[in-house]
């Protein structure tokens, strides 16, 4: 075994879920070149002196390598090592700058100086008394936090991990994994079952163990819902599931079932499980549809006169199935409103509107996101909330303040983007609703449906129940469109018109190769597109992706993008990743605390080196993220159709090759091109866009939605 110290220079990938790690080593001696060196369960920084011990390998790509068998950390002896080490961002308060100033002001003495008498850096001119308590905090913090990942090296944990972990226990965190391995997937948002799985078998949890078969069960029903879109899983496959996945005999999978159902955390009806809020939440949001579409109203006056009066007004002309659903909307308690691009939605809504507001009624208006929200006040010139905002949402007790005990104060609710809408959400929002009230549901039941479990507005529809206009003309003014038109001839499963000439907004760039594409793509966002259009290419240009992997994937694109997009400039690096002032990026998860929700897109506006935050200019406010926190954060010039729902964009540029071949579906590329306003350039392959367009199989989720809807004792 072989025994090598130094600093690291530079950390080239970090895997936080089992730690594996690439990084450039500087070894100490004289004329000692960088090194590369990789290995597992490896949670380090750059500026951090190793003592490593492992073998030298030859990589038949990368050449010499070393590979780490075991290491620990080490303080450095010399100046200029202090300098590294405290600069590294290690503690929080101090950056490269400021350890310089103090290790030129210590010298060699440093780090003892700021263990054993820490008040002393108030001898530095510019650190204050609080700056000096930061800075103590954190060095007794990073103190602390070691012994976490030190008990988590072996475990294959990386240092992003450990920091949260430690961030969500504090000093309990070691007595919390003892006890229990298995909360770490379920209380520390980024670490799995299979990282939590991992560090139990290392210490000793057997595969065939209780404890260990009930967190897979939990985490199965859980990932159906977050990955499936399921509401709940048929029993048999959940005990298939589950014997493969944590290969333990089917029989203790059955009784370990019966054993969560025993302690509420698991619903058996029928041969199905649910998780509980799952199953409480499809159960309450049946109770409520039947509800409100059973209530019929008496309206007096005369509605078409109204219409009229309307129409004269404001200059609008409605259709018969616009005016088809004004009527509805005032005689029905709740009326669900679909239709593709192009066909006067947005008119019906603000038709719907301007009568509500005639008759004094308190109109509410919400959507999914912000930026599904933020289009909507845009349409109808007043506000929009989030369904978030709109029923009160308290971080504080993680539920909403708007609720059956204090439903919202509106005589009509218009929500736009149903489709995006999953179970849980919907059961909340109908929880809220008065029965007194108006409730109209608007979305495109064609698009993809919410990313979460269910298919809410599909499922409304199919049970028969409710009172349903489905808008099917296409307008004059949007048959100009080659998106309009290319969209509906694409859902009716035929092949879209690709004319090309000076006039049209629809095109496919076609290239087979996948390299070849994503150069194409940087070509256009950063040239061809904003010279020709006049355009911006970070605020008008959206690259949208079937999927996260490939050359043509989102995680690939982005890389490409920011080099040509945001080439330089302050950054901020964590792991693999590196972000850069200036650089697009996008929530990735519901963080209630800062009040950020998935899907959500800002700016980086700053990057604090002392502090180790990172500042993000979303929409309606800046939120600050510590360096344990970016992976709450992605880069976003390029996402996935999936994240694109509820926006709509100037430009869309869309790679579609088939090397995307699992996820080439019609209601895909249907959502993907309705993204956009004034232009779509798809940049790939004949053959790709024609198995996009044929494939119409789309993945049936676990629901009991329709059938709930349409049981009689729910009226």
């Amino acid at each position: 075994m072989t025994r090598i110290r130094g600093i690291v220079e530079r950390v080239t990938y970090q895997n936080e879920e089992n730690g594996y790690t690439v990084a450039r080593f500087k070894p100490d001696g004289k004329g000692a070149g960088l090194v590369t060196v990789v290995g597992n369960a490896l949670p380090m920084s750059a500026g951090e002196f190793l003592a490593l011990e492992g073998e030298w390998t030859s990589h038949t790509q990368y050449g010499r390598q070393f590979k780490i068998d075991s290491y620990e950390k080490v303080r450095p002896a010399t100046a200029e090592g202090m300098k590294r080490y405290l600069g590294s961002g290690l503690i929080k308060g101090v950056g490269p700058v400021t350890a310089t100033r103090i290790v030129d002001h210590f010298g060699t003495d440093t780090l003892q100086v700021i263990e054993d008498e820490p008040r002393r850096l108030s001898e530095i001119p510019g650190l204050g008394a609080k700056r000096v308590s930061l800075i103590m905090k954190a060095w007794q913090e990073q103190k602390e936090i070691h012994n976490v990942m030190l008990f988590l090296q072996s475990h294959q944990v990386g240092t992003g991990h450990a920091v949260k972990i430690w961030k969500r226990y504090g000093q309990e965190a070691l007595q919390a994994i003892e006890v229990n391995p298995y909360r770490l997937a379920t209380d520390v948002w980024g670490i799995g079952f299979q990282t939590a799985d991992q560090i139990a078998r290392k210490m000793g949890v057997e595969m065939h163990s209780e404890q260990r078969i009930l967190a897979g069960i939990r985490y199965v029903l859980e990932t159906s819902g977050e990955k499936g879109g399921h509401v709940y899983l048929p029993r048999r496959e959940l005990v298939q599931t589950c014997a493969e996945s944590l290969e333990v005999p089917g029989e203790m999978i059955e009784s370990s079932i019966d054993g969560l159902a025993a302690r509420d955390e698991a619903v058996l009806e029928a041969e199905r499980v649910y998780l509980p809020p799952l199953f409480y939440s499809e159960k309450g949001t049946a109770t409520r549809i039947h509800q409100l579409s059973s209530i019929q109203r008496i309206e007096t006056g005369d509605i078409q006169q109204e219409i009229a009066s309307i129409e004269k007004r404001d200059g609008m002309i409605f259709a018969r199935l616009q005016k088809v659903a004004l009527e509805k909307a005032l005689s029905n308690s709740l009326l669900v409103l679909t239709g593709g691009p192009g066909t006067g939605k947005t008119t019906t809504i603000k038709g719907l509107l301007a009568l509500l507001e005639a008759r004094g009624k308190v109109v509410a208006l919400a959507a999914p996101t912000g930026r599904a929200a933020k289009r909507m006040s845009q349409a109808t010139d007043r506000e929009a909330k989030t369904i978030h905002r709109l029923l009160k949402f308290n971080p504080s007790d993680m539920a909403f303040e708007k609720n059956f005990e204090n439903p919202l104060e509106a005589d009509a609710i218009i929500v736009d983007e149903v489709s995006m809408v999953d179970v849980v959400l919907m059961n909340s929002l109908l929880r809220a609703i008065p029965i007194s009230s108006t409730l109209v549901l608007v979305g495109d039941v064609d698009q993809l449906p919410s990313v979460g479990p269910g298919n809410v507005l599909k499922d409304i529809i199919t049970s028969g129940v409710a009172e349903v206009v489905g808008l099917n003309e296409i307008f004059r003014q949007a048959q100009t469109s080659s998106i309009v038109m290319n969209a509906h001839t694409i859902l009716a499963g035929e092949f879209p018109d690709l004319r090309r000439d000076r006039e049209s907004d629809f095109f496919l760039l076609e290239d087979e190769d996948p390299s070849q594409v994503c150069e194409v793509i940087a070509e256009l966002c950063k040239t061809r597109l904003p010279r020709t259009y006049g355009v911006d290419p970070l605020e008008d240009i959206q690259v949208l992706t079937p999927m996260y992997r490939g050359d043509t994937g989102a995680t690939n694109l982005n890389g490409v993008l920011q080099n040509v997009l945001n080439p330089s400039g302050k950054e901020f690096q964590r792991g693999g990743s590196r972000f850069r002032v200036g650089d697009k990026v996008m929530q990735v998860r519901n963080n209630y605390d800062k009040d950020v929700f998935n899907g959500d897109m800002g700016r980086i506006e700053s990057i604090d080196d002392d502090a180790q935050v990172l500042a993000v200019r979303f929409p309606d406010k800046q939120v600050e993220y510590e360096s344990a926190e970016l992976d709450e954060i992605d880069l976003s010039y390029a996402i996935t159709v999936h994240k694109s729902q509820g926006s709509e964009y100037r430009i869309v540029v869309l790679p579609l090759t088939t090397q995307h071949f699992v996820m080439l579906q019609r209601n895909l590329l249907y959502t993907a091109i309705t993204r956009a306003r004034d232009l779509v350039v798809i940049v790939g392959s004949r053959k790709a866009l024609s198995i996009a367009i044929r494939n119409n199989q789309v993945s049936e989720r676990y629901s009991s939605l329709p059938e709930r809807i349409r049981m009689s004792d729910y009226s």
